[in-house]
């Protein structure tokens, strides 16, 4: 028993530090071979054609926000692109903004749904109606950069097996401690997960918030499924389980709302956890054939981030029983405050945000005045993530097949 719960706590340990170093030499390799001599933001390079493009914003009650978003659709430097907005069901003005936009915005083009059907239906009926071979999607609440559509397209452009690219999403309210911690996940954590996925083949998933497909490929492969908690991690695995390529651009910029409160944050990440578990269920045996093995290490990723949830569980269990009652020393935790390992996982986390400042530094001057917030991101975020990951793994596994994934309208923070 001693040298099991030896094992388990080294493993709490070693986990974080091996992934951390993974990522950050990962994302140092990235940066070096393809990053560090591209032009910035301002100056894409030109591309052999500019093919017509459709912009798609699936919406439910996004009145507050859709008209800012559809005006930065509107405002891309791409020359050739229509945008087809889709009102899926809102309750709130969003169908009725969307209307009065057409007469200002002659290349938008809106699809009503009675009902709430789901983002990945949205996405579906507006795929099929688009008449452009390249989809770039977007949330209702996103501002997408004016260069974004021409840098999606530059990998889209390069090679006929790339099915999509995902964008570098860029966290809008940053008014909360909570707000300015996702500042730093999206870019250290996020960000750095990407570009060394990247480097060793698969990319686990794009961003749902800002991705650009291939029509051709999302056929390929059925649309988007409308029974999967989300949607984008889902059509990343079955792309790329067809052996179409996923890329990451860093330089293809959206502006996104994300909740400012537990309650929101909670939901979301319990969702984006679900999502995960969902995916690993739904195609473990088809990862078993040998033409699959690039995806391995995307899968171990997800599976020993689900143990190491796990054994946390474990270990704080054991440390709140050996409150109350008397434990054999084996499985007695006398504290789970910082020790040692504590303060060097601390340290390499602060060293992974400031490598990542110094990458994201290109994408936006000012990432490093959220630096100093970084320090709580462990307490906060590695404690809720964990817990989410727990209750999502028998969520998925009990989940009802064939139930609809509709829209929840998200805590969208504090502007």
């Amino acid at each position: 028993m001693h040298d099991i719960m030896n094992a388990l706590l080294s493993y709490a340990f070693y986990y974080p530090l091996v992934m951390s170093l993974t990522w950050m030499s990962g994302s140092l390799i990235y940066y070096l071979r393809w990053e560090r001599k591209r032009p910035i933001r301002v100056q894409p390079p030109a591309l052999s054609s500019y093919p017509l493009v459709t912009l798609i914003v699936p919406c439910h009650n996004e009145g507050a926000q859709v008209r800012e978003t559809i005006m930065y659709l509107n405002g891309q430097r791409y020359p050739d692109f229509e945008i087809i907005a889709v009102n899926d069901g809102s309750t709130d003005d969003t169908g009725a903004l969307l209307d009065a936009l057409q007469a200002e915005v002659p290349r938008l083009r809106v699809i009503h749904f009675s009902s709430n059907q789901g983002k990945a239906m949205g996405l579906r009926m507006a795929a099929m109606a688009a008449r452009g071979e390249f989809l770039v999607c977007v949330d209702g609440d996103a501002l997408l950069d004016e260069y974004a559509t021409h840098w999606l397209m530059s990998h889209m452009l390069s090679g006929a097996r790339v099915g999509s690219v995902t964008g570098n999403p860029r966290i809008r309210n940053r008014s909360t401690l909570l707000g300015k911690l996702q500042v730093g996940e999206f870019s250290s954590i996020i960000g750095m997960i990407k570009r060394a996925q990247r480097i060793y083949g698969r990319i686990f998933t794009v961003s749902g918030v800002i991705a650009c497909f291939r029509k051709s490929a999302i056929h390929d492969v059925g649309y988007w499924s409308t029974d999967m908690v989300t949607e984008d991690i889902d059509i990343s695995w079955r792309l790329q389980m067809r052996h179409w390529d996923i890329r990451y651009e860093p330089n293809a910029l959206c502006w996104i709302l994300m909740p400012e409160t537990l309650h929101g944050l909670w939901k979301q990440r319990l969702r984006w956890a679900q999502g995960g578990v969902e995916v690993i269920l739904r195609y473990s045996t088809g990862l078993l054939r040998w033409r699959h093995r690039r995806k391995w290490l995307v899968a171990l990723e997800y599976i020993f981030s689900l143990a190491w949830a796990y054994v946390m569980l474990l270990i704080i269990t054991l440390w709140l029983l050996g409150l109350v009652l008397p434990l054999p020393p084996a499985l007695y935790i006398p504290t789970l405050l910082p020790q040692w390992h504590g303060v060097v996982l601390g340290m390499v986390c602060l060293i992974q945000f400031a490598a990542s400042t110094l990458i994201d530094r290109r994408y936006e001057v000012r990432v490093g005045r959220n630096y100093y917030w970084m320090i709580w991101y462990p307490l906060v975020y590695w404690l809720l993530i964990t817990a989410a990951t727990v209750v999502a793994f028998p969520k998925a596994l009990f989940k009802r097949k064939g139930t609809r994934a509709v829209w929840v309208s998200p805590d969208r923070g504090v502007r």
